[in-house]
């Protein structure tokens, strides 16, 4: 038995996913009732990532900005700058495809009687009204923009403070990344149960009567993630993008893709940000900030499910409207963290654009909650396996350009 453990482990960690994924799958198909209990593995596995991300988030900001120095370089203006790059070109690249594959849907009563952002500005004002939220309930609650803004606070007045009180905050840093490390070791045991509970609950039945609409959103997201990224990658750093492209894939992506949860894959991100040996400082603000404004898979859901409703009801759409509803879905898309029920939510809003009753728009997400056993799990796998990819982008490019190899 000690072998076979000591074999398990020498496996990278990417193996013992896939192999974890595999048993996942296979069990979920064969003995769905019988390994019923495994799905616990699946709920611990999130419930310690999103118990650890805000603290982990809070200590790493405030010990990095403390410990900044005046002139050194952190990449965060082109971060942010790919971050809205990316978004909008997922929300141009989702448009495009709803032209070329117009979609259509059969829409009935019986939606979900849930309340939708009235618009733009009100998202927003979410966005900011979290920037001032209490630090304790931002912290229990996850809002990662308000922890940012007092983990930032923070870090700025104790620029000055003692070596000793800046050597805590590194040491409590350093203690949670290590126990991210130790949470993240049972990735194998926590995929597991989560791809058998889904296997095991939902199964793909209820998704055939979507087929050409999960097709085109799946599609869409593919795209961006091996075309328009690589591309966007490629301009910044000159080289063959793909190798940094796949292991964000595989690194990030696969797991986002289970835990279906950008909190939850904060600390996978940094953990892999700390392997491609990227600055600190950037990245342990940058990673949280992009799971909360890089939304590159929320804006592809809004424009392509807005589209079927515009479709469905044979609305005539012009260039121009094309392009607006871009612009709206990536500025929604930004906000659509701070908004309960994600980006199926901002749909009506982008709706309304071309007049479509709320009542209509509302079972567009209803259909959005049907299909969202594949569709959020894309979304998210491609949201914020693209945080790391964004980030090791910025600080490669400055690199090229200081000439120093990557």
């Amino acid at each position: 038995m000690y072998k076979l453990l000591n074999q398990w482990y020498k496996l990278s960690l990417v193996k013992r996913i896939i192999a974890g994924l595999i048993i996942g799958i296979i069990l979920g198909v064969t003995i769905p009732d019988v390994a019923q209990p495994i799905t616990i593995f699946g709920a611990l596995f999130v419930g310690a990532l999103k118990a650890i991300a805000p603290m982990l988030v809070f200590f790493l900001v405030a010990s990095a900005i403390s410990q900044h120095k005046k002139g050194q370089q952190t990449n965060m203006k082109s971060v942010i700058v790919l971050y809205l790059l990316g978004t909008f070109s997922a929300a141009l690249v989702a448009v495009v495809a709803s032209f070329i594959f117009p979609v259509t849907l059969t829409l009935g009563a019986g939606v979900e009687d849930i309340a939708a952002p009235g618009g733009v500005v009100e998202v927003l004002k979410a966005l900011l009204l979290n920037v001032v939220d209490n630090p304790v309930k931002a912290l229990y609650n996850a809002n990662y923009i308000g922890i940012l803004s007092w983990a930032l606070m923070l870090g700025f007045t104790l620029k000055n403070a003692a070596a000793s009180t800046k050597l805590m905050l590194a040491n409590v840093s350093d203690a949670l990344t290590e126990m991210v490390r130790i949470v993240i070791a049972f990735a194998p045991l926590g995929i597991m149960g989560l791809v058998f509970d889904v296997i095991a609950t939902s199964g793909i039945g209820v998704l055939l009567g979507y087929g050409k609409l999960l097709a085109v959103l799946i599609g869409c997201m593919l795209f961006v993630a091996l075309v328009v990224n690589p591309i966007i990658v490629y301009i910044y750093i000159r080289s063959n993008p793909f190798p940094l492209v796949f292991r964000c894939l595989r690194e990030s992506g696969i797991t986002a893709f289970f835990t279906r949860s950008s909190a939850a894959n904060i600390p996978v991100n940094m953990t892999l940000c700390e392997d491609l040996g990227l600055d600190r400082d950037t990245y342990s603000v940058s990673i949280p900030l992009g799971a909360t404004i890089n939304m590159a898979g929320a804006a592809v859901t809004i424009s392509v499910l807005t589209l079927a409703a515009v479709n469905t009801l044979g609305i005539p759409v012009d260039f121009g409207t094309a392009l607006i509803l871009s612009i709206l879905a990536a500025v929604s898309a930004c906000g659509a963290s701070g908004v309960a029920g994600g980006s199926l939510l901002l749909i009506p809003l982008a709706a309304s654009l071309f007049g479509i009753p709320n009542d209509v728009a509302m079972q567009i997400v209803g259909v959005g909650f049907i299909i969202g056993v594949l569709q959020d799990s894309f979304e998210t796998a491609l949201n914020s396996s693209t945080d790391v990819l964004f980030t090791a982008t910025a600080e490669f490019a400055e690199r090229r350009k200081r000439g120093i190899k990557a």
